[in-house]
């Protein structure tokens, strides 16, 4: 390899190896964020549904519209309305 080659190749490399560990890291932070951040437990509902509620299946609170929680029935876990 001619030596004028050497000090880009080299220079490539290291440019390389240097975002492979900073894009490493970013991973690792975003991890432990979602390790602080505990997820809501999903509990019993109060109230026993109507039939037709068991046809809104969730698995987080997030998976349910505004003022509606995931909570566990008989029929799984369903999106029911706190009002």
């Amino acid at each position: 390899m001619p030596a004028q080659a050497l000090l880009p190749t080299l220079f490539l490399c290291m440019l390389l190896l240097f975002m492979q560990t900073q894009g490493g890291h970013r991973e690792r932070e975003w991890y432990t964020m979602q390790e602080i951040q505990p997820v809501p437990q999903i509990k019993v509902c109060e109230k026993l549904p109507e039939f037709y509620q068991c046809n809104r299946q969730c698995e987080t609170h997030q998976d349910c519209q505004a003022n509606n929680i995931c909570c566990s029935t008989f029929c799984g876990n369903i999106c029911m309305s706190l009002l």
